[in-house]
């Protein structure tokens, strides 16, 4: 599965990657889509990307993901510290073969 790491997660969720095996990751960063709104991004994303995977939590209520070629995960931890974000990488890994075009889901919290 491609995945794209959101541009609010780069520095704390980047390492993700190294939990996501088997899956190819990148990050708006990498991809040179710094500050482009959020609109634009899930447009761009979806010509390249399966899922998005982001910690903001207002993402889906703010763009009708429903209406994308694209899967969105937003991940629920305690906080934003990487070592929280990573406790959710078992439940992310179940939860994304199973994801589908339009799809959000939440996992923890």
């Amino acid at each position: 599965m491609r995945i794209l790491l959101d541009e609010c997660d780069v520095h704390r969720v980047a390492p993700l990657a190294e939990d996501l095996a088997g899956h190819e990751v990148s990050t708006v960063a990498r991809m040179g889509w710094r500050g482009k709104g959020n609109g634009e991004l899930l447009g761009l994303a979806a010509a390249q990307f399966d899922v998005v995977l982001t910690t903001d939590r207002n993402l889906s209520f703010q763009q009708n993901v429903a209406r994308s070629d694209l899967a969105l995960i937003v991940l629920n931890a305690p906080s934003n510290r990487l070592s929280d974000l990573r406790r959710l990488a078992p439940e992310l890994l179940q939860a994304l073969p199973f994801m589908q075009p339009g799809q959000t889901r939440h996992i923890g919290g």
